[in-house]
């Protein structure tokens, strides 16, 4: 059974669902229909497999210690960053 509703659309959207129930001869509860429909679906199916990082042990370089923020900032940035 059809559901009555409000929407209130942007001035681009309304313009957009009236040229194509124009275009296609469809009344514009088709459009909106159909327009919904297809957005819903496209949402639902993922696009593609997720994204996976591949992470690699890079160790540490001789001389740096993670806990001397100072030290490694100097070595990124240089001293007269500070």
């Amino acid at each position: 059974m059809p559901v009555r509703t409000t929407l209130t659309l942007d001035d681009d959207v309304a313009a957009g669902i009236q040229s194509e129930a124009r275009r296609t001869g469809r009344p514009v509860r088709a459009v909106v229909n159909d327009a919904l429909r297809a957005g819903l679906e496209h949402r639902a199916q993922p696009t593609s497999a997720p994204f996976v990082v591949q992470a690699s042990d890079m160790g540490l370089r001789e001389g740096v210690e993670i806990d001397d923020v100072a030290g490694l900032l100097d070595r990124v940035e240089g001293p007269e960053q500070r």
